[in-house]
């Protein structure tokens, strides 16, 4: 069984629209998942960039997604716990929920969004960081899914 994540927003290895990057609203793109694993409980979502200058940055973390999701629709709130239970983490800009592409001038960069189906919650407070997501996932990951999409300017 293949798990995949896709958006209505761009496609596999497109360009991101600028509305959802730092030049435009900076709104977080419609998401997608396939059916995970059975014993999926939770789902977590990273989203980094590992072209930025400095190294791979964070621009987006979300856990405890409840095991029923498919979808995340476009614009989710910047704020630490959402209605469904799920929490957002701190982004390398410091700040809550997500923070779009937002590269230097040059190359596009490549932006990927991963979907993790775990056989846990995690239960981390809202505003962990993506190594905290990383460490509490260990050995809890039944199926992982990435999209990458480009940005440039």
């Amino acid at each position: 069984m293949s798990f995949e994540i896709v958006s209505t927003a761009f496609s596999a290895g497109g360009a991101i629209p600028q509305k959802f990057t730092c030049d435009g609203p900076d709104d977080s793109p419609q998401l997608t998942w396939t059916d995970p694993p059975a014993k999926t409980q939770s789902f977590a979502i990273i989203m980094d960039d590992p072209d930025a200058p400095a190294g791979t940055w964070v621009h987006w973390v979300i856990y405890d997604l409840p095991a029923n999701a498919r979808e995340l629709a476009e614009g989710v709130a910047k704020q630490e716990q959402l209605l469904s239970g799920a929490r957002q983490g701190r982004n390398d800009f410091g700040k809550i929920g997500y923070g779009g592409p937002c590269p230097p001038a040059g190359k596009p960069h490549r932006y990927f969004f991963k979907v993790y189906a775990l056989d846990a919650k995690l239960g981390l407070k809202p505003g962990a960081r993506k190594s905290d997501v990383e460490r509490a996932m260990q050995g809890h990951i039944l199926a992982q899914a990435e999209l990458m999409g480009r940005y440039g300017r």
